[in-house]
C-alpha cells in the first residue's frame, strides 16, 4: 500500500499526464475499486464492465482531486467510483436505454479511458469513430442516451441544500453551472450540429478547438453554436 505522501505524489504527476503513474494508481487501488462495484453486482452488467466503470471514476478522481480537500485520495475516490456506476445504472426514468445501446456506451467510454491513460488526452470523435466504425452521429448518440436526465429541483451530491434551480443565476457561466447537464428535454430540438457541439462539450469534457477539429468547423463557429443553444437553454428555463 501506498501512503498518503505517495498516494497525492502520484495523484500530482498523473494529472501532468504522466500515464505511468496513472497506471500505478489503478493497480495498487485495484482492490478499491473492486470493494465498491461489489455493491453493484447482480444488475444485469457484467463484472469485467462494471470494473470499467469504477476505473472511469477512478480517474475521474485523479483529474478533479486537490489535496486542499483535506480528504484522504482514497476516501474522496470512492464515491466518484459509486457515482459513476450509479449514472450508467440509473435508467428508470424517463428516458429509457436500450441494452445494446448501453453496450455501445460503455464500450466507447472504456475506450477513451484506455486512449487517455496512453496519451494523455482524450480521443477525438474521428478517432472514436474509425475504433467502432460507427458514424459520429450514432456515437454521440450512445453517449448522450446513456446520460441520467436529472430534474431542476435535484439536490447536489456534494450539497444537499443547494438544488440544480439554485445554482443557475442570473450571472449565468455556461462553465460553471451547465457542466455536465442532462436535461434532455432542452436539447432534443436542437439541430443535429448544435448537439454534437453540447455533448462533446459538456459530456464529452472537450475544448472548443477539440470540438472544431473534429467536426472540420472553425473554434469561431463552434463558440457561436454553444452560446446560442446556452442563451435559449436560460430563456427556456425562465432565468
Amino acid at each position: 500500500m501506498l501512503s498518503n505522501e505517495e498516494t497525492n505524489d502520484l495523484v500530482t504527476q498523473a494529472k501532468n499526464g504522466d500515464d505511468l503513474a496513472k497506471e500505478k494508481l489503478i493497480t495498487v487501488n485495484s482492490p478499491l475499486i473492486k470493494s465498491v462495484i461489489k455493491r453493484y453486482l447482480n444488475k444485469g452488467i457484467e463484472y469485467d464492465d462494471l470494473f470499467q466503470l469504477g476505473a472511469l471514476g477512478f480517474v475521474k478522481a485523479i483529474k478533479n482531486y486537490d489535496s486542499s480537500f483535506n480528504v484522504k485520495f482514497t476516501t474522496y475516490a470512492v464515491p466518484m467510483i459509486a457515482g459513476e456506476i450509479k449514472r450508467f445504472l440509473r435508467d428508470d426514468g424517463t428516458v429509457k436505454v436500450s441494452r445494446s445501446i448501453k453496450h455501445q456506451s460503455i464500450q466507447i467510454k472504456n475506450f477513451i479511458v484506455e486512449y487517455n491513460q496512453r496519451h494523455g488526452t482524450n480521443p477525438t470523435l474521428d478517432q472514436i469513430s474509425q475504433k467502432f466504425n460507427m458514424d459520429k452521429s450514432d456515437i454521440v448518440f450512445a453517449m448522450e442516451a446513456n446520460t441520467n436526465p436529472l430534474s431542476l429541483n435535484d439536490k447536489f451530491e456534494d450539497d444537499n441544500s443547494c438544488t440544480l434551480m439554485d445554482k443557475i443565476s442570473d450571472d449565468f457561466s455556461p462553465e460553471k453551472y451547465i457542466d455536465k447537464l442532462a436535461i434532455r428535454e432542452l436539447i432534443e430540438n436542437l439541430s443535429a450540429r448544435e448537439k454534437q457541439v453540447i455533448i462533446m462539450r459538456y459530456y464529452m469534457d472537450k475544448t472548443q478547438s477539440e470540438i472544431a477539429k473534429a467536426l472540420g468547423v472553425s473554434q469561431v463557429q463552434v463558440s457561436r453554436i454553444e452560446n446560442k443553444v446556452l442563451k435559449e437553454m436560460k430563456e427556456n428555463i425562465n432565468i
